[in-house]
C-alpha cells in the first residue's frame, strides 16, 4: 500500500465526516414541510365553523396567501413550527384584525393541511390538521386490452 492509497482513504474518511456533519445539522434544523392553508368550512362535533370573508397569510412578514372561502394557499416551513400572521377580515368591507400564531407542525408529515376556520376557533389539532397526501394516479383497470373477436368489435355473447 503506497502513499496514494493512504491519501484516498483519508479523503474518504474526510468526506464521510463532512456528510455526517451536514446530516447532523439537518436533523437539528428539521426537515421541510409544506403547509397548506385551507379555508373550507369545517364541521366538528356537530358544529360548523365558517371561513371569514378573507384571510391574508403572512410568514416572516411576507404574504404567502390571500384566501377567500374554499381556497387553499401554501407555505414551506423548516422545523417543527410555523410562525404565521393572519390578517382576518370577517365580512366584506369589514374591519381587519391581525392575529399572530405559531402552528406546530408534526415532524412525521411532509405535507400538512391546516383548516383555518378550525384552527382560528382553537379546536384541537385532530380537528383542523390533516396530512396532505398527494394523489397518486391509480392504474385504471379498464385500460387493459380486452379480448375482442377477429372483426375488432367488442361482441357480447348476446350478439351471437
Amino acid at each position: 500500500a503506497g502513499m496514494k492509497s493512504k491519501r484516498t482513504l483519508l479523503f474518504r474518511i474526510l468526506t464521510i465526516a463532512i456528510l455526517a456533519a451536514i446530516a447532523a445539522v439537518m436533523m437539528v434544523i428539521g426537515r421541510g414541510h409544506t403547509v397548506y392553508f385551507d379555508t373550507s368550512a369545517l364541521e366538528y362535533e356537530g358544529k360548523t365553523y365558517e371561513a371569514p370573508y378573507k384571510i391574508v397569510v403572512l410568514v416572516d412578514g411576507e404574504q404567502v396567501a390571500k384566501l377567500y372561502e374554499k381556497e387553499r394557499g401554501m407555505s414551506t416551513c423548516i422545523g417543527q413550527k410555523l410562525d404565521v400572521t393572519f390578517e382576518i377580515t370577517e365580512t366584506k368591507g369589514g374591519e381587519e384584525k391581525t392575529v399572530d400564531m405559531t402552528i406546530p407542525v408534526p415532524y412525521n408529515m411532509d405535507g400538512v393541511i391546516i383548516n383555518l376556520p378550525g384552527y382560528l376557533a382553537q379546536l384541537p389539532e385532530e380537528a383542523y390538521l390533516t396530512e396532505f397526501i398527494p394523489a397518486v394516479p391509480e392504474e385504471d383497470p379498464t385500460d387493459e386490452e380486452l379480448p375482442t373477436d377477429e372483426f375488432g368489435g367488442d361482441m357480447a355473447l348476446g350478439d351471437i
